[in-house]
């Protein structure tokens, strides 16, 4: 009878998953009944830990993970070799971007190198549009024109007689190499002054200026208008700066235009030119033309 009872017992236990404590069991069947103890243990503590397995599995299909996701993180990432390709496969492509980069540079230079070559070689393609009609009136207050400079060679120069150095500068060094030229070549240059300051530069100021450099020095000055044209005609830049009233300078191209005998534009000299470079430089283009 106790068997039966122990029985059923253990059959309860396994149906409904946990253990009763205080179920009697009879002293002639303790071993019998330790031993059935032992075996609800077990069957409970199995069913406890299978109902937690349970649960998490179902938690993770919930979340849209499983075995294999859990399997997938718990390799180990081998990011080492991987940045060592990347590292090689960098440096070759930026190696070979170098090695393409310094060959095109190289053939561009050669390029222009060659046409640069075939330029010079070529035939002349004229002459650079400076100069061109202009009119205005020389320091004796007669009105003159290009056409007055026709048959002789001419050198021009563009200032303004309240320049404080800049521009006396320029018509000595003229005034020299205009001297220089006739020594040495026996040939005749006309001096040219032409005025980019027409408020103050009247007729009578250009003709007290003139004559302090050179006795065959013409100066020439107009309206603001005659001025514009002049100066847009030979690419000559001027323009006011530091203005206090009547008290101003001018800011304007420091170069001297050497002019064919047809007023035609040969070449123009810089302020690098001093005087035996500037004689020298005349007499070449005129013996070259």
């Amino acid at each position: 009878m106790s068997k039966i009872k122990g029985l059923k017992a253990f059959i309860g236990l396994i149906t409904h998953g946990r253990h009763s404590q205080n179920t009697i069991l009879s002293s002639a069947n303790r071993t019998s009944s330790s031993s059935y103890q032992c075996l609800v243990r077990s069957v409970t503590t199995s069913e406890h830990t299978n109902g937690k397995i349970s649960a998490t599995v179902a938690s993770d299909e919930k979340n849209g993970t499983g075995d294999s996701d859990q399997t997938a993180s718990q390799k180990p990432v081998r990011g080492g070799p991987v940045s060592w390709l990347s590292l090689v496969l960098l440096i070759v492509t930026g190696g070979g971007l170098i090695v393409y980069y310094d060959k095109e540079k190289k053939r561009h230079i050669e390029g222009l190198k060659t046409s640069s070559s075939t330029v010079k070689q070529g035939p002349s393609v004229g002459t650079a549009a400076i100069g061109g009609p202009f009119k205005l009136v020389n320091h004796y207050g007669k009105t003159v024109t290009e056409k007055d400079f026709l048959g002789k060679w001419t050198l021009i120069y563009f200032g303004f007689t309240y320049c404080p150095d800049i521009c006396p500068d320029e018509l000595q060094k003229l005034a020299a190499a205009v001297d220089k030229i006739k020594a040495k070549s026996g040939m005749e240059v006309v001096p040219v002054f032409i005025s980019v300051d027409p408020e103050r530069d009247n007729v009578e100021q250009v003709h007290e200026y003139v004559k302090e450099f050179h006795p065959d020095l013409i100066g020439l000055t107009g309206t603001a208008d005659e001025i514009r044209q002049v100066a847009r005609a030979f690419r000559v830049y001027y323009m006011k700066t530091e203005e206090e009233g009547s008290d101003y300078l001018v800011d304007h191209s420091i170069v001297m235009y050497l002019m064919n005998p047809n007023m035609e534009f040969v070449k123009f000299f810089g302020k690098n030119y001093d005087a035996n470079a500037l004689t020298e430089g005349v007499i070449k283009e005129i013996k070259a033309g």
